[in-house]
């Protein structure tokens, strides 16, 4: 795994969020539909209820069972149902108060709270209802108000299960796991079928990791209700601390399943999917889980990480963009950026924004030598150094290039040179070969030449004379005619005659 990679899964901090910690649901599960049609106290007057508002009622609660085990709810059409059975017959508290609960899984907290007050005037001991606005004043973190609740509830109803479960799990949270235990063990005594007594022992159990303790309780609880996320939930993280994490993404997603809105399940899925770098499941996850909590600046960041691992920067950017609207401190958030801005090709700037996360972190003693930012660090100065090298490569290459293309130049005039020279031997050998071929056929008398003109001779001191010619033959005498006549004159000139 590189650094990058590894860093990412080290910024993958779910902190500041309204989710389970990793000791279990920081939300008290919500409220239940109550299939009751008058429940009264003891030595409580019975309020007798109109047969037609008995019947919508239980048409409704049939309704709102069919759905849950086909795990498909209708929420309007269940509204509807138990809207009629309250118009019916105003004294139906039980349906006022279903219409709170409701009211709450569709996270209309106002209006649940609105309608369990109306439920609990119409009837002052439906302690469900008192119940289920302790747990929203708990989640709401007025925990003090919650605690002052169950406790009115308890005085009133002594033998109460459900609110001692409530007030073991308040316990639990403050790190008073004795008293927690304590606590559910007295309402699993009154109620042997009180979930949220098993749940927090189950939870008790984790955190001193005692696994196999939890595991044992978890599924005593499965047994009551099997579809209950935050059972799911635990076992997942059982798993995980088991070193199984096949099986915890499992329990995770059962949770999931189980109601969708789930928000711990999700966050340990998108932890999971980003170590299996499946980075489009992680980005599934985290939209999920800012649908359901809102802004949420680390959340943005992380569903940055998740963009950049599907290569998709510039989604990335905007995400960190919209990070920083809401906290423009946070380290992760520069240092993310910085990889970024590494990965789009500025070694410069994103070397600076990691410097400037080590100074947010205390500076470089605040951070381990092994810690994955010292190595981008270290990958961007490289990259840096290879540009410097590349770029002396180049440099040395076009000057290589200009000094062969004057060796080439100066090879080809020398080679020019070389030609005409020889081209030019050739010429005169051709021209001296010409002349002795001519000398040679003057020597030996050849016909086809004129002799040359004899040479007048030099006059002066060390003239030689030229040999005298040698006379020219006379002419052949011309023979006279018999009857010529002997010239008068010279009488020994001979005659023509024979």
């Amino acid at each position: 795994m590189n650094a990058t990679k590894t860093l990412l899964l080290s910024t993958l901090a779910f902190a500041a969020c309204t989710t389970p910690s990793a000791t279990g649901p920081s939300r008290v599960a919500g409220p239940k539909v109550s299939a009751t049609k008058d429940a009264p106290a003891e030595g409580e007057a019975q309020v007798q209820i109109n047969a037609k508002a008995k019947l919508l009622f239980e048409d409704a609660v049939k309704a709102a069972e069919a759905q849950k085990k086909a795990k498909a709810v209708d929420y309007a059409a269940l509204e509807k149902k138990f809207s009629a059975a309250a118009d019916a017959d105003s004294q139906l508290a039980e349906a006022t108060y279903n219409l709170g609960v409701l009211a709450e899984r569709q996270g209309r907290v106002k209006d649940a709270v609105s309608l369990y007050k109306e439920a609990l005037a119409k009837k002052p001991t439906l302690r469900q209802a008192a119940e289920n606005l302790a747990v929203i004043a708990q989640n709401n973190g007025d925990e003090k108000g919650a605690v002052a609740i169950y406790q009115d509830i308890l005085t009133n109803y002594p033998e109460d299960a459900s609110s001692r479960a409530r007030l073991a799990e308040i316990y639990r949270r403050r790190g008073e796991n004795e008293k927690a235990l304590e606590l559910s063990r007295e309402a699993l005594f009154r109620d042997p079928r009180t979930l949220q007594a098993f749940k927090t022992m189950m939870a008790v159990y984790y955190e001193q990791k005692q696994y196999s303790l939890a595991r044992l309780i978890a599924l005593r609880a499965s047994k009551i209700d099997d579809s209950d996320p935050e059972i799911a939930y635990t076992l997942g993280l059982i798993n995980l601390a088991e070193k199984d994490s096949a099986k915890a993404r499992v329990q995770f997603k059962k949770a999931v399943d189980a109601r969708p809105d789930f928000l711990p399940a999700h966050y340990e899925l998108a932890k999971m999917a980003f170590v299996q770098e499946d980075y489009q499941s992680a980005e599934g996850h985290l939209r999920r889980i800012l649908a359901s909590g809102g802004s949420n600046a680390q959340l943005l960041v992380n569903l940055g990480v998740a963009y950049k691992g599907m290569g998709q920067l510039d989604k990335a950017m905007a995400t960190y963009d919209e990070a920083q609207k809401l906290n423009s401190d946070m380290p992760e958030l520069i240092l993310n950026r910085g990889i970024i801005i590494g990965l789009k090709g500025d070694p410069e700037k994103a070397i600076t924004m990691f410097k400037t996360y080590i100074a947010r972190k205390g500076g470089e003693t605040s951070i381990p030598a092994d810690h994955p930012v010292m190595t981008l660090i270290a990958e961007q100065e490289k990259v840096i150094k290879q540009r410097e090298d590349e770029k002396k490569l180049a440099e040395e290459g076009k000057r290589m290039e200009e000094e062969m293309k004057k060796q080439e130049a100066a090879a080809a005039e020398e080679e020019k040179k070389k030609k005409d020279e020889e081209l030019k031997k050739q010429q005169s050998d051709a021209k001296g070969g010409a002349a002795k071929d001519a000398v040679e056929k003057s020597d030996k008398g050849g016909a086809e030449k004129p002799p040359a003109a004899a040479a007048e001779p030099k006059k002066g001191k060390g003239a030689v004379a030229a040999p005298a010619a040698e006379p020219a033959p006379a002419p052949a005498p011309v023979p006279a005619k018999k009857d010529d006549k002997k010239p008068a004159g010279n009488p020994d000139e001979p005659t023509d005659g024979l």
